[in-house]
C-alpha cells in the first residue's frame, strides 16, 4: 500500500505502515548495536591484498573533508524527504537496512586487506558503525558509494537526483584517491544499491 499523499497521523492508523516502520527501526537499531563487534572481527582476520592497477595510477591524497561534503548534505536531504513523505520513508528505511545487511554479508564472504598506502578516513559519524576503533577492512563493497547512489535512486525530484548522481561519481574518485577502497569495491556498490533500492520499494508497496 502507498502512503505518499497522507499525513503521518493518517498513515499511523494503518497497521501495515506501523509494522513496517517500527520493525524497520528496530532492525536498524539492532544493526547499529551489532556492527562495532562485527567490524572488530573483520579487522582482526587476514584478507587478500589486491593489485589494483587503476588505484596505483591515482595520487594518494587525504580528501576526507571533500568526501563528507559529497555525502552528508545528501544524507540530510534524504532524511528531510523521509520526514515529508511516509511512503518515501518506508522505501528509504528498508532499502538502507538491506544495504547494511548486504554489505556485512559481502564483507564477510570476501575478506580483503586494506589497499596499499591507505589514508585514514576521518569520518566523525563512523562511531555509529565502528565504535572508537579504526576499521580499514570493510571493503567490498563501498558503503559510502552505495549509500549515496541509493540516495540518488530514492530521491524523486529530477534536479536532486541529477546532483546526487554527480556527487556519487565524484565521491567514487575521491574514495580511491584516499586509498580506502579498491576499484572493484566502487564499481560493485551501485549494482548492490540498485538491488536494495528495488527491495525497499517492494516493501513500501506491500
Amino acid at each position: 500500500m502507498q502512503y505518499d499523499s497522507i499525513s503521518w497521523q493518517r498513515a499511523w492508523e494503518y497497521p501495515a505502515f506501523r509494522l513496517k516502520l517500527v520493525t524497520g527501526l528496530i532492525i536498524l537499531l539492532g544493526i547499529l548495536v551489532f556492527a562495532p563487534d562485527y567490524f572488530l572481527y573483520i579487522q582482526s582476520r587476514e584478507g587478500v591484498l589486491l593489485n589494483d592497477w587503476l588505484l596505483n595510477e591515482l595520487p594518494a591524497v587525504n580528501v576526507s573533508s571533500y568526501i563528507f561534503l559529497m555525502l552528508y548534505p545528501f544524507m540530510a536531504l534524504m532524511i528531510w524527504r523521509m520526514v515529508e513523505k511516509t511512503a518515501f520513508c518506508i522505501t528509504a528505511l528498508w532499502a538502507y537496512i538491506f544495504l547494511c545487511m548486504g554489505r556485512m554479508i559481502t564483507i564477510y564472504l570476501i575478506p580483503l586487506e586494506a589497499p596499499a598506502g591507505i589514508l585514514h578516513l576521518e569520518d566523525p559519524f563512523s562511531v555509529f558503525f565502528y565504535g572508537t576503533e579504526i576499521i580499514t577492512k570493510d571493503l567490498f563493497f563501498s558503503g559510502h558509494t552505495a549509500t549515496l547512489f541509493l540516495i540518488a535512486l530514492c530521491l524523486e525530484k529530477p534536479l536532486e537526483k541529477y546532483l546526487a548522481f554527480i556527487a556519487t561519481a565524484i565521491l567514487a574518485v575521491l574514495l580511491m584517491i584516499q586509498r580506502v577502497h579498491y576499484t572493484a569495491d566502487i564499481i560493485a556498490a551501485p549494482v548492490f544499491s540498485y538491488l536494495f533500492g528495488m527491495l525497499g520499494k517492494r516493501i513500501s508497496k506491500i
